[in-house]
């Protein structure tokens, strides 16, 4: 099928993620309900499926974004094509039983728990009693505690540890003197992760196995504990880590996208239970003929754009045909054209990938912060607020462009710059709003969108309602529909006869079509 002479694909729906930088507080709320909800168990002590890390840092597990030593994600060939990193089948065949490419326990850090018994039980006395942490993996005594998921928290250790944030080491050649650790003169912001669900994920190729997979019906990416064998090619393949071996099932395991709670529409938990109101979930709709050229493009810095051509507006009439061509339904149609998702990666364009070099595809996408700009500007004497006093700071903020581009554009400061001068607008223009002031469309214009845009926009970011926010359809609802037709609840079910009755749609959302055992 085409439009405007463009030819569109296989059409394809991907639930993504968007993370508002801007106001994320580093609670660590999400990570704490994550690891209650899906890695309270045997085997996953050190594993962290959403980790909140402090940056300038070195991450978690310690200094996972650098690729010249743990060798994941994709590179392109001179031929330009695309290859794993890690090497090609026979390289991985090679390797199957000795995979050097991994990071040691030490890496992501010894996870402990305390001796408490020693505080509770001990009989009074002059003596002061000490609760020694003991290794939750091996049980044994851990003499001193080296390294944590969030060692980097609020730059603890920075001057220390700071330099060796893989980025900093990239970018401090350019940057100078931007980048300090001395007390009062360094900067930071929190990153949340979880598993990207890539478009072109590594860790689904580099499986001998066949164990990791990507769900059609939403771009989920799994692990089906039964085909997996354990041989870990999934962890070296994948850039961002976030797949991880649990040593007492011999199984990798990973983020799950909290998929029985996204078949029911209901957002992911680390969505559900952030307290910054941050996160931000959503369907998308893209060419999936258009991935493999989009992720192999010759320079690192046109792959941003490059994805961004690959998502579909679910508004054309002709993309709207092609989609139910390919056997999505209204439903899924629905949620993509109220999708904030799209309207934040697409729309408004102020979403941006990370690490797009990694050439995976990722479809978690981050909005940059924007640091004390409104501060800084003032302090020099100026109005704060006036648009075109932040737009002439956007250069000199605290968080240097070259280090936001190094994260989420491969480099590119212009895109990230446009982004930032995009949230720089909004703040000026909703301030003569707020303050009865008359509307100045010069402001929208000027970073390229009209003042509605603008006010939709700031909506989104600013105060959007819990609805808004996620917009997620449940999945094969029509399929559940039709199952539980022909089980139908009568007098005889023991659910209808126990005084807790559970009620017919209830039941429903309970049934899906039969799936792989993850």
């Amino acid at each position: 099928m085409s439009r405007d002479g463009v030819t569109i694909g296989r059409v394809m729906t991907q639930v993504a993620m968007v993370m508002n930088l801007d106001k994320c507080i580093g609670c660590h709320t999400c990570s704490v309900t994550c690891k209650q909800a899906w890695t309270n168990r045997k085997g996953t002590e050190y594993v962290w499926f959403n980790n909140v890390e402090t940056l300038p840092g070195q991450g978690y597990p310690r200094r996972w974004e650098d690729q010249e030593r743990w060798k994941g994600g994709w590179e392109r060939t001179r031929s330009g094509r695309l290859r794993l990193r890690a090497g090609g089948r026979l390289k991985r065949l090679g390797q199957i039983f000795a995979n050097p490419e991994l990071p040691e326990l030490s890496d992501y850090y010894q996870p402990w728990t305390y001796e408490y018994k020693n505080l509770t039980d001990a009989p009074a006395g002059d003596d002061m009693p000490v609760a020694k942490p003991v290794s939750q993996v091996t049980g044994e005594p851990i003499g001193t505690i080296e390294w944590g998921p969030n060692w980097d928290d609020n730059l603890g250790g920075a001057p220390e540890h700071g330099p060796g944030d893989p980025l900093v080491e990239k970018v401090r050649d350019e940057v100078g003197e931007k980048i300090r650790f001395e007390f009062e003169q360094s900067f930071m912001f929190y990153l949340p992760r979880i598993c990207e669900h890539c478009l072109n994920p590594a860790c689904v190729s580099s499986c001998p196995s066949g164990a990791m997979y990507k769900r059609v019906e939403d771009g989920i990416v799994l692990v089906d504990q039964d085909q997996c064998r354990g041989w870990r090619m999934c962890v070296t393949g994948c850039p961002y880590k976030k797949v991880y071996f649990n040593h007492a099932t011999g199984k990798a395991e990973k983020c799950t996208f909290c998929f029985p709670r996204v078949e029911a529409g209901m957002p992911t938990i680390c969505s559900e239970t952030c307290v910054g109101r941050m996160r931000y979930l959503g369907v998308m709709l893209y060419d999936a003929d258009k991935v493999a050229e989009a992720a192999a493009v010759e320079d690192e810095q046109d792959l941003y754009s490059a994805q961004l051509e690959c998502f579909l507006d679910p508004d054309d009439p002709a993309v709207v045909a092609a989609a139910r061509a390919s056997g999505i339904t209204d439903e899924w149609l629905d949620a993509a054209r109220r999708s904030p998702v799209y309207d934040l990666i697409r729309t408004y364009q102020v979403a941006l990938p990370l690490h797009p070099e990694y050439r995976t595809m990722p479809m978690v996408w981050y909005v940059p912060p924007l640091s004390p700009v409104v501060e800084a500007v003032a302090a020099a004497g100026r109005d704060g607020e006036d648009a075109g006093n932040l737009f002439g700071a956007i250069d000199a903020l605290r968080i240097p462009v070259e280090y936001l581009a190094a994260l989420l554009t491969a480099g590119d400061t212009y895109a990230v710059e446009a982004v930032l001068r995009r949230m720089a607008a909004m703040r000026a223009y909703m301030r003569r709003i707020n303050l009865g002031e008359e509307r100045d469309e010069s402001i929208a214009a000027a970073v390229g969108l009209t003042g509605q845009e603008m006010e939709d926009m700031f909506r989104l970011l600013a105060i959007a309602k819990y609805e808004d926010r996620y917009v997620v359809p449940t999945a094969a609802r029509a399929d559940a529909d039709a199952l539980a037709e022909t089980h139908p609840l009568d007098d005889g079910c023991p659910v209808a006869d126990s005084p807790d009755t559970v009620s017919k749609e209830r039941v429903m959302l309970n049934l899906g079509p039969t799936r792989r055992t993850v």
